[in-house]
């Protein structure tokens, strides 16, 4: 479908209107498919302001983009109104540091990971190696801790570590969260299976129970409480001791201690298992959430907190 001038004249007005943009599926904080979320990370990693433009909410930025960029598929991004890529290409710049270069950054040292494949985890790889000649044993750990394996071509700047004569390729982001990972073959409900065992994947957050909260402030444990609500609820009904989450406690956490402990409540709990699961990516080791929100404190601690 030819691109219309009014959709490039709005491609082109966005372009030029941020340094950086990354037409994607989603936005920065939701990604809605692997490769747009690949893309942030990268970028994340990098940057602390970009821009995102989500083309499931336009249609005519999703097909024109296609056709502006003479490429077929999103994410894309555009640095200083240049063109740079799709996932692939973003992937491979970053690997080699070429993409750091662009924003003046130096990009993290190639650290060789650690990594052992057991004997059994072993032999059953070599043999999908053996059926898929050309291709190499490729290992992602996302920002979640979220760990994938599977096969595929090898890049040129992809960083290598050997265990049991299997070599295992990752990016320059795996790499660092991959040392010390254990690959080992474990028996499930559906027969074997690959199982991985990374011991820098941060805790789970907790799920803090009110009367458990109550007996820690009781006890006079620090802690720091953030309530994720909007300030409309929180004028409605609020615990005392808590903060409101806002840019600014955002940014006083970050100088925190990661080992501080962190509790977040909203109204039921599930908007603050988001902030939560926030923090807890960011390295904080001690992260709770109040199961039940500030709705469980009222039926079980202080009915003095209205309930709405």
């Amino acid at each position: 479908m030819a691109l219309n001038t009014q959709t490039r004249e709005r491609i082109d007005s966005l372009i030029k209107s941020k340094d950086v943009i990354l037409f994607m599926k989603g936005d920065r904080s939701q990604p809605q498919c692997g490769f747009s979320a690949r893309c942030v990370q990268m970028l994340d990693s990098i940057l602390p302001e970009y821009e995102t433009i989500d083309v499931l909410s336009d249609s005519d930025i999703r097909e024109g983009i296609k056709e502006y960029s003479n490429w077929p598929t999103i994410p894309q991004l555009y640095v200083r109104g240049e063109f740079i890529g799709g996932c692939d290409i973003v992937t491979d710049l970053f690997s080699s540091g070429e993409l750091h270069g662009k924003f003046g950054v130096e990009p993290p040292e190639r650290v060789q990971p650690t990594i052992t494949v057991t004997p059994a985890a072993a032999a059953k790889l070599k043999e999908y190696l053996d059926r898929s000649p050309g291709k190499g044993l490729h290992l992602t750990i996302d920002t979640h801790f979220e760990a994938n394996l599977g096969l595929g071509p090898i890049g040129d700047n992809e960083i290598a570590a050997e265990s049991n004569g299997v070599t295992i390729y990752m990016d320059l982001m795996t790499a660092p969260r991959a040392n010390g990972v254990t690959v080992d073959m474990v028996d499930g409900l559906n027969g074997p299976s690959f199982k991985l065992d990374n011991p820098n994947a941060p805790k789970p957050v907790n799920q803090l129970m009110p009367q458990e909260l109550k007996k820690l402030i009781d006890q006079g444990i620090s802690i720091e409480f953030f309530d994720v609500r909007t300030p409309e609820e929180r004028a409605t009904a609020r615990i005392e001791g808590t903060r409101l989450l806002d840019q600014e406690a955002a940014a006083y956490i970050e100088k925190l201690p990661k080992d501080a402990m962190l509790v977040f409540h909203c109204h039921h709990g599930g908007r603050s298992q988001q902030a939560a699961e926030h923090f807890r990516e960011r390295g904080f080791t001690n992260v709770h959430n109040l199961a039940g929100g500030i709705d469980a404190w009222s039926a079980e601690i202080d009915p003095s907190v209205p309930r709405y």
